[in-house]
């Protein structure tokens, strides 16, 4: 066969362009799994919690439970004497007496708290006592605890309805425990795209057969076959093809039954390279691509043979371990379910001079070392036929095709090979909420990595102020404005509107005593607040619903207020578990419960933004998610309000 020339080359972007428009990638469809099938799959839902984890206050340890009020002052040589229940709650024991004041319940680790205690003492901060004249067993106390003291409060790990994996997330072994802790014996999750993979050439032999002259061992379909794996695919292996072409016709024919074929080597337009010959027997659309100003990948082809995404990659290691990279991975990884890989980079100076081949698109494996300045880009000297280079290298660098030289010093930005540890695209810090939940979870659908740590109103604030965050989400008072968010800025800090959200009382539905609340709730608010014995749950210092709660409770201390939870999932499983009778949380939260609810006010949960981060990309595209109609509707089904368009703060 007469060795032909590329010449009509497309550029490495019009080949991605062509190949992505023509195949369309999206998840092939949802399939339901057992969870012990379920390492490595990827979900095609968020998973809510059913349940409170721990479903209820639990004691983090052996010791005895009682009201930290009743240790205050407690000290070896002056130890508080408190009577013993007759009652011993074991794991898996459910409470039967309430714990009156004075008094104190022996517990085991993991035990239920009872009602009316809010600590744990270790049992060795105490010491028995000798039996009273009445026959009650005494216990004294050693030293005095806090209130919530070794206690695992109901929902403080995983609150009810609170999203605890997103879509497009693997499953690993800590994400399938996490599954296996909340009960879910079944995982929706995408179908695994079935990908063919094919090695061509009479030279090729499979590793473990003897090695002979003119003959090259088959690495690629092994790298492709796992990258396929990690990709979330299913690779079914071909082996090798001899350069014949009816038996290269008849594997292919098989192999387009399956999601997506890729083979190696037989592209170029060299004698006896058969591949895309084969290839132009088919149609629908047919050949797309055939050669690429590239380098290393020139002899890349692309298809879509009667309707399968199809490509040949070059037989050199790492020109088609850049190839399937840069064209290959990105539409698999849609297929998958999986979000468009973040490719983490760092800028580095070249020491040395580089030439480059003008009118090709060229990638330059590196090695990276550290210097006082940064880092510096060295080339590895590897070309394509190269099985180590991509190996060994720390990242490479994309020169332009229209770049001859690179001079030394220039810095240039290098993107790094396998993992590496990064910072998420977008950090959150602040007060937690179902909307803010909704909104991570649409980000990382456009393919934004989020991380939000829930420390209360004021934490992400002052995480703001710190600039440790991009946002800090909040809905905190002002008491002589009476307006949400705004005396928190400073002249470093940017205030965007976010949305409303009603706060209000929750109490059991079946619960007579709240029964006044409706019908007149200036007057039945005393009475609750006074009543002896109506329980509070409270919520933790610096959160927004805390600042709400203590307007409303003045100086007054009703029972259970040093009781703290961290979250309004908290409050409602304390309240609907009866281990307290009321609190304050939103309505969305209530309504998840089965618990009733009447409104006090509609606040503003709102997004402080240091004034640096502003103009990031991933910042704006969190704000724009604000204003997108779909996205409003959504929020509006979680019982939240989107404000009017933000103006400047």
């Amino acid at each position: 066969m007469k060795q032909q020339q590329f010449l009509n080359l497309a550029s490495a972007e019009e080949a991605e362009e062509r190949f992505w428009e023509a195949v369309q990638p999206q998840p092939l469809g949802e399939e339901l799994v057992l969870l012990e099938n379920a390492h490595g799959r990827i979900l095609a839902c968020d998973v809510l919690a059913r349940h409170n984890v721990p479903y209820f206050d639990r004691s983090n340890f052996d010791g005895i439970a009682l009201r930290a009020e009743d240790t205050f002052g407690a000290q070896e040589t002056a130890p508080v004497l408190l009577t013993l229940n007759p009652e011993i709650l074991s794991c898996g024991v459910v409470p039967q007496e309430e714990l009156a004041p004075g008094t104190a319940t022996t517990i085991s680790t993991g035990g239920v708290l009872p009602r009316g205690a809010d600590g744990i003492v270790m049992i060795e901060n105490t010491f028995p006592d000798e039996k009273t004249d009445s026959g009650k067993n005494l216990i004294q106390v050693l030293k005095p605890i806090v209130p919530n003291a070794g206690v695992s409060l109901a929902g403080s790990d995983i609150g009810a309805g609170e999203v605890v994996l997103r879509i497009g997330d693997r499953l690993g072994y800590r994400e399938t425990g996490t599954l296996a802790a909340l009960g879910e014996a079944n995982v929706s999750v995408w179908r695994r795209p079935k990908v063919a993979v094919i090695s061509t050439g009479d030279e090729l032999i499979a590793p473990g057969e003897q090695m002979e002259m003119g003959k090259v061992y088959d690495s690629n379909s092994t790298v492709i076959a796992h990258a396929v794996e990690e990709l979330g695919c299913e690779p079914i292996r071909f082996g090798i093809v001899p350069d014949d072409e009816t038996q290269l016709e008849a594997v292919l024919r098989q192999a387009l039954e399956l999601d997506f074929v890729l083979l190696s080597g037989g592209t170029s337009k060299g004698e006896g390279d058969l591949n895309y010959h084969v290839f132009e027997k088919f149609h629908n659309p047919g050949v797309l691509v055939h050669g690429v100003s590239l380098k290393p990948g020139k002899p890349l082809c692309l298809a879509v043979l009667e309707g399968t995404p199809a490509a040949i990659l070059p037989g050199f290691p790492t020109s088609a371990t850049f190839t399937f990279s840069k064209f290959i991975a990105p539409v698999l990884r849609a297929m998958a379910g999986l979000a468009p890989e973040r490719s983490a980079q760092v800028q580095a100076k070249i020491p040395l001079r580089l030439n480059s081949d003008k009118g090709r698109t060229e990638f330059n494996l590196v090695h990276l070392l550290r210097n006082e300045d940064g880092f510096s880009a060295y080339s590895t000297g590897k070309g394509s036929g190269s099985i180590t280079g991509f190996a060994r290298a720390d990242g490479f660098m994309e020169i332009p095709r229209n770049t001859e030289m690179l001079e030394a010093g220039e810095e240039t930005t290098i993107h790094l090979l396998g993992e590496s540890a990064r910072p998420p695209d977008l950090m959150i810090i602040g007060s937690h909420c179902v909307g803010l939940d909704f909104l991570i979870g649409e980000m990382q659908k456009r393919g934004v990595s989020c991380k939000f740590l829930a420390v209360g109103s004021m934490g992400g604030v002052l995480a703001a102020q710190r600039g440790e965050c991009d946002l800090a989400g909040t809905h905190l008072l002002d008491e002589d404005s009476n307006q949400y968010n705004r005396h928190l800025l400073t002249p470093e800090l940017h205030l965007h509107k976010g949305y409303r959200r009603s706060q209000g009382l929750l109490f059991r539905k079946d619960d007579s005593r709240f029964a006044v609340v409706e019908q007149n709730f200036e007057e039945a608010i005393p009475q609750i607040i006074d009543d002896p014995e109506l329980r509070i749950i409270n919520r933790n210092r610096g959160s927004g619903t805390r600042v709400l709660l203590d307007r409303l409770l003045a100086d007054q201390r009703p029972l259970g207020f040093f009781q703290e939870a961290k979250s309004h999932n908290s409050v409602a499983a304390a309240i609907a578990q009866k281990r307290a009778d009321w609190g304050i949380a939103i309505r969305s939260v209530a309504e998840d419960s089965g618990l009733a609810f009447f409104p006090l006010q509609d606040e503003e949960y709102d997004f402080i933004i240091p004034n640096k981060r502003l103009k990031r990309p991933e910042v704006t595209l969190f704000l724009n998610l604000l204003q997108e109609p779909n996205i409003q509707t959504e929020l509006n089904k979680l019982g939240l309000t989107v404000d009017a368009p933000n103006k400047k703060n």
